[in-house]
């Protein structure tokens, strides 16, 4: 072969090689809401330095994620409860549980005559959910907040409308301190409420609370946050009255974090420890270990790593709880488990 044909030829697979590997790989993903301020940054921020990778992601609820996952619709899902072993019988292969998000749930009012935080005990919540607290003047409100001057208002219950992985957190707190709440309404992503009115979504809820005089509510801290709406503060397994912050959310991660299991699959509500927030809990992202995509599966571990290490840096601006050292540094081996080629 002509020499001039030669070089032509090996210009022309170095550039097909440089066109193979500056192809933009799309990963779709769906799931919980919880993180997804947080998801959506780091998408984002990843992009700009890899911007052959483009993720994209649904906030559609964990239950509806973790569907979509089962039915490979999706790369990743995401939610905030993780995986029952029904569900993962269901699926395609073994699945991966990567704490992806530390966030909190928080009990939000609207009580027009109140000017200040308000204290609630599991318990108190626990019978305020249940029906048997009806009015905001009630004794069981008044002796944990002593002073404040509490209004013969009616309380007005909103819950979600829908399952979510919200409710399956707040429940889950409920029922670990209340056995009436779990023997009457249980955890789930979805519970028969005994009392109360649903609005779809943290936004619906947290709309319901700042529509109605009376009410009470719980949301993720960020839509509390975004929306400015009362929120309690809530009495922790060591007593203390703990308002939803990045470092009680943090405590109550840490508290756990020796005991993490190999699947990561771990409930962080009402743990032990000083500082520490009640209702806290990981958002987790979900993956199969075999994927059929290797180039997906490649891309999706890069991204993970640089989540897990570079990317932590976005978590407090948005009010999330960075990941303890500890958890980051058993997910970061934990992602030789996915196939990559």
């Amino acid at each position: 072969m002509h020499p001039r044909s030669v070089g032509l030829l090996a210009a022309s697979a170095i550039a097909l090689s440089a066109a193979l590997s500056a192809q933009t790989v799309q990963i779709n993903g769906a799931g919980a809401t919880l993180p997804y301020p947080l998801y959506s940054k780091w998408f984002a921020e990843y992009n700009k330095l890899h911007a052959e990778t483009r993720i994209n992601y649904q906030s559609i609820g964990s239950g509806a994620g973790i569907r979509q996952l089962i039915a490979q619709t999706v790369f990743f899902g995401a939610t905030d409860t993780p995986m029952t072993p029904q569900q993962m019988r269901q699926a395609a292969g073994p699945i991966l549980h990567l704490p992806a998000a530390l966030g909190a749930v928080v009990p939000v009012y609207n009580v027009p005559a109140i000017r200040t935080s308000l204290r609630f005990s599991g318990a108190l919540l626990a019978d305020i959910f249940l029906g048997r607290i009806t009015r905001w003047n009630d004794a069981a409100i008044a002796a944990l907040n002593p002073g404040v001057a509490l209004p013969a208002l009616d309380i007005v219950v909103v819950h979600r409308s829908e399952g979510s992985g919200t409710t399956y957190i707040w429940v889950d707190f409920l029922s670990k301190v209340s056995p009436e709440f779990a023997r009457r309404v249980g955890v789930n992503t979805s519970v028969n409420w005994p009392v109360g009115v649903g609005g779809k979504g943290n936004e619906g809820v947290a709309g319901l609370v700042s529509e109605l005089p009376g009410s009470i509510g719980y949301v993720e801290l960020i839509y509390a946050l975004q929306n400015k709406i009362a929120r309690a503060v809530v009495q922790n397994a060591a007593g203390e009255f703990v308002d939803a912050s990045v470092e009680s959310v943090t405590a109550a991660a840490a508290a756990t974090a020796g005991q993490m299991p190999v699947d990561f699959r771990i409930s962080i509500t009402n743990v032990s420890g000083r500082g520490v927030y009640p209702i806290a809990s990981f958002s987790w992202m979900l993956l199969y270990e075999r994927s059929s995509d290797p180039i997906q599966a490649r891309t999706m571990v890069g991204f993970l790593r640089w989540a897990l290490t570079d990317g932590q840096k976005y978590c407090q601006e948005l009010g999330y709880a960075r990941l303890p050292a500890e958890v980051v540094r058993l997910e970061l081996a934990a992602l030789g488990r996915i196939r990559t080629s």
